[in-house]
């Protein structure tokens, strides 16, 4: 199976930086046996100008954002950043066209949930799974779209972006006591308490998928940060626990093309995000030698 990842594009990040940039190239060094890494491509400005603001788009591409808005985003500006923003998004619409050809889809990264049409914010510079929605609409693959997002923060971009539309359905399941702190309404918001286990996520998440509409193309955003040992999470789930969402989410799917990105994971050993990223990466490459 082939997966797409944008690790070669690291950024300059100042020391002790908590954004774990390190996890994509270990990652992708600990699948390449398993599944076929591609190279993500840039997506062109005029597919994130679908999606974006263009006041926005120029003062990313030109390095003009104001201190507010690069301290909202969290991550210091450089070509780099923006290279491997555009990667990302890339990654993630080719994944969306397999998926619609073969069923599944994956990248390594992606997930991007924190931006909205006028605003990046929480390390995210794009919303790839907002323009990957439009350009599968643009190419005529697929129209109504389901997004489960179970990172552990609410995905407030995405519902921005994607509220006022009548094909679009977001489920967001996350902590209620976290970022972030001014939220923007998805379709549906499960708000879980801190300390939140195996048993009473799986059940909460099971009760939401009831609720989700039938949608030509699904994206699962597979968040690490729900672990129990997550510096920015507050939930409790163990690592078999989140085998045990991975593997809910991909059969309460079944017939549905789905698309998986990895959204947040900050677990203050780098090796925990990834070997729960690894165990993702496993149960979709699973699911893809089902339907081969």
């Amino acid at each position: 199976m082939e997966v797409w990842a944008h690790d070669r594009w690291g950024i300059p990040l100042p020391e002790g930086h908590r954004f774990p940039i390190e996890k994509y190239r270990l990652l992708r060094e600990r699948v390449a046996g398993t599944v076929d890494v591609r190279e993500s491509p840039a997506v062109p400005w005029e597919w994130l100008a679908e999606v974006h603001d263009p006041g926005l788009l120029e003062r990313i591409r030109s390095g003009g954002l104001s201190v507010r808005e690069e301290r909202g985003l969290g991550l210091p500006w450089s070509e780099q950043l923006v290279e491997r923003g555009r990667r990302s998004v890339g990654g993630t619409v080719a994944a969306a066209r397999r998926a619609v050809e073969r069923g599944i889809g994956m990248n390594l990264g992606g997930g991007t949930h924190h931006a909205g049409r006028d605003f990046a914010r929480g390390y995210c510079l794009f919303n790839d799974v907002v323009v990957a929605v439009a350009r599968l609409r643009a190419e005529g693959l697929a129209q109504r779209a389901l997004i489960v997002d179970c990172d552990v923060h609410q995905g407030d971009g995405t519902a921005q972006l994607l509220g006022p539309d009548p094909d679009a359905f977001t489920l967001s399941l996350h902590g209620a006591r976290n970022y972030p702190f001014t939220r923007v309404p998805s379709d549906l918001d499960v708000d879980l308490p801190s300390g939140t286990g195996d048993d009473a996520y799986l059940s909460a998440l099971a009760d939401a998928l009831d609720v989700a509409f039938a949608a030509d193309v699904a994206f699962y955003l597979a968040g690490a940060d729900a672990w129990e040992g997550d510096r920015l999470g507050r939930l409790a789930l163990t690592k078999a626990g989140l085998r045990a969402r991975d593997a809910l989410v991909l059969d309460r799917l079944e017939g549905i093309p789905v698309v998986v990105v990895l959204a947040g994971g900050y677990a203050p050993d780098i090796r925990d995000t990834v070997e729960i990223n690894a165990a993702t990466v496993a149960a979709v490459a699973a699911r893809d030698r089902a339907l081969s």
